[in-house]
């Protein structure tokens, strides 16, 4: 099983749903786009196998309401600094860590303005950023992080 495989598995197996479509250029990332709660993915124009994890931790975050009205990028319905980017990118590498993965499938060199070295260093090492708003959002514990309780935001 390829890298997209097993994330598509994971993300059907935890209920975030997703659906293969051809999409224009206008997306946020080259073959993805977040509609409602749903991740839309172009196999064609799919750069990166692990955007759709990390675009998938966006969903997995989402308030019930968000998840009703949020499309294209979540950066555009939210004030500046509550985009949960923090959360996302932890959240991912729990994703990771549960998959089997190497952090490179997510945090690429092109990806996360050249700091993917610097996030791989720090996650696992063991400096987990976002973690606390995984643990106000009940998903997970600080003790025993990457292990989540459950997946996706109630």
């Amino acid at each position: 099983m390829n890298y997209q495989d097993q994330i598509l598995s994971f993300l059907k197996e935890i209920g975030i749903p997703t659906v293969s479509s051809t999409l224009d250029d206008s997306t946020f990332l080259p073959g993805l786009k977040i509609d409602k709660g749903t991740l839309f993915y172009d196999p064609e124009k799919l750069k990166y196998p692990g955007d759709l994890l990390h675009e998938a931790g966006h969903i997995a975050l989402m308030t019930k309401e968000e998840k009703e009205t949020i499309a294209g990028n979540v950066k555009e319905f939210r004030p500046p600094g509550q985009d949960n980017e923090m959360g996302v990118m932890c959240w991912t590498y729990a994703a990771l860590v549960h998959l089997g993965l190497p952090p490179e499938v997510v945090f690429h060199p092109d990806g996360y303005k050249g700091d993917s070295e610097m996030l791989i260093m720090e996650y696992t090492n063991g400096q987990y950023r976002g973690l606390p708003l995984l643990v106000w959002m009940e998903l997970c514990d600080y003790e025993t992080f990457p292990k989540m309780k459950k997946w996706i935001r109630s």
